[in-house]
C-alpha cells in the first residue's frame, strides 16, 4: 500500500513507520550515552578535589567521542529519510540547537585542555561544567518545543524566532538536565567505590526524587498542549494502552530510588534509570504519534519516495549493527571499575 505526502510522492506507510523507529531508537542511545557523560559535567561542582574530577573525567574519557556518534546518525537520518521534517525543524529551534553544538565544542575542548595546564585549570572545569549544563538544557528545550508544536506554512517554518521559548520547553530543559544529572550519579556508582561511589549515591538520590517530580510535571501538562495529546492519552481506546504508564513508571521509580539505598547494588541503579528513560521516550512516542512535527506534519508526510528510502535503509541495517559492535566493544575493553591511581583493571 503506497501513499502520497504534501510532497505529492509515493511513500510505503511500513519503511516509513521503520524509519521514524530507527531513528527514536539512535536518539534514545544518544540519549542514556552522552546523557550520563553530560550528566558527569553536571555533577561536577559537587566533587571539589582535583583527583576527584579527575576520576570522573577518566571514567568516560575512553568512550565519550564515540557516544555522540548517534546524535550524528539521528540528524543525518533525519535529513535523508524526512528532508521536510529537517527542513521546518532547523529553522524552528536554530537558537537552542545552535547552542547545545557550540557546549558541545566548549565541552569537548575543555575536557582535552584540562589535562595539559595548571594555570588555567579551573577556567577549563567552568567550561567543562557550562558546556554539559547547556548542551542538556538546549537539549531539553528543544525537545519541549518540538511537544508544544511548530508552526508550518506550507511546506517551511512558519513560526516566529523565539517560538521556542515557552514555559513548558524551560521545563523540559530542566527537566533533562536533571535526568542527565540522575544518568551521572548511577554511572559513577557502577565505575567507581569508596567517597566518590558514596558520594555518587547522594547525588543520585537527590537527582533520582527531582527526576521523577519532573517527568510527573512534564507527563501532566503535555495533554493540555494539543487536542490530539489529551485524546490519547484520556480517550479510548488510548486510554487501554496508557493507563499502565504510570503505574510501570512509578514501579520502576520507587524500585531505582531503592536501590541507591543499598551499597551492593551498583549496576542496577543505573540499569533502572535507562529502563526510566525508555518508558519516558515510549510516553513520547504515544503523544506524538504518527506526527513527525506535532500537530500539522505527519510521517507520511515529510517521508521521501521509496526508492530514497530502501535505499538508506539498507545502508543503515548494515551500519547500525557495526555501530553498535564498536561501542559495546569499547564499552567491553573498558569495563569495570576506574582505579583512580592505576586506571581500568
Amino acid at each position: 500500500m503506497e501513499t502520497a505526502g504534501i510532497s505529492g510522492m509515493d511513500v510505503v506507510p511500513w519503511l516509513a513507520y521503520a524509519w521514524a523507529g530507527l531513528l527514536a531508537v539512535a536518539v534514545y542511545i544518544y540519549v542514556v550515552l552522552d546523557g550520563f557523560d553530560l550528566g558527569l559535567g553536571i555533577l561536577y561542582p559537587f566533587y571539589k578535589k582535583k583527583k576527584d574530577r579527575d576520576l570522573l573525567m577518566n571514567t568516560v574519557a575512553p568512550v565519550w567521542d564515540g557516544n555522540e556518534t548517534w546524535l550524528v546518525l539521528g540528524g543525518g537520518g533525519l535529513f535523508a529519510a524526512f528532508p521536510l521534517a529537517y527542513a521546518v525543524i532547523m529553522p524552528a529551534l536554530y537558537v537552542p540547537i545552535i547552542a547545545m553544538l557550540l557546549a558541545l565544542v566548549f565541552r569537548g575542548v575543555a575536557f582535552e585542555y584540562r589535562w595539559r595546564t595548571k594555570r588555567w585549570l579551573k577556567y577549563w572545569d567552568m567550561a567543562f561544567i557550562g558546556g554539559s549544563i547547556v548542551a542538556a538544557f538546549s537539549q531539553g528545550i528543544a525537545l519541549g518545543a518540538l511537544l508544544q508544536g511548530i508552526a508550518v506554512e506550507g511546506r517551511a517554518y512558519g513560526g516566529g524566532w523565539w517560538d521556542w521559548l515557552s514555559p513548558f520547553s524551560l521545563l523540559c530543559g530542566v527537566a533533562v538536565v536533571t535526568g542527565y544529572g540522575l544518568l551521572g550519579a548511577t554511572w559513577l556508582i557502577m565505575k567507581t567505590g569508596d567517597d566518590v561511589q558514596s558520594r555518587a549515591r547522594k547525588l543520585g538520590w537527590g537527582f533520582g526524587v527531582a527526576t521523577i517530580a519532573f517527568i510527573g510535571a512534564v507527563s501532566l501538562a503535555t495533554p493540555f498542549l494539543d487536542v490530539n495529546y489529551y485524546s490519547r492519552w484520556f480517550e479510548t481506546p488510548g486510554l487501554y494502552v496508557t493507563i499502565p504508564m504510570p503505574i510501570i513508571i512509578g514501579a520502576i521509580a520507587v524500585s531505582m530510588l531503592a536501590s541507591l539505598r543499598i551499597d551492593h547494588h551498583e549496576y542496577r541503579p543505573f540499569l533502572l534509570s535507562l529502563l526510566l528513560f525508555a518508558l519516558c521516550f515510549v510516553g513520547l512516542g504515544i503523544s506524538m504519534f504518527p506526527y513527525i512535527i506535532p500537530p500539522h506534519v505527519t510521517i507520511l508526510d515529510a517521508a521521501t519516495p521509496f526508492r530514497s528510502q530502501i535505499f538508506m535503509f539498507i545502508g543503515a541495517c548494515v551500519l547500525i549493527p557495526l555501530i553498535l559492535g564498536y561501542t559495546a566493544f569499547a564499552y567491553w575493553v573498558f569495563r569495570g571499575k576506574v582505579d583512580p591511581n592505576e586506571g581500568y583493571h
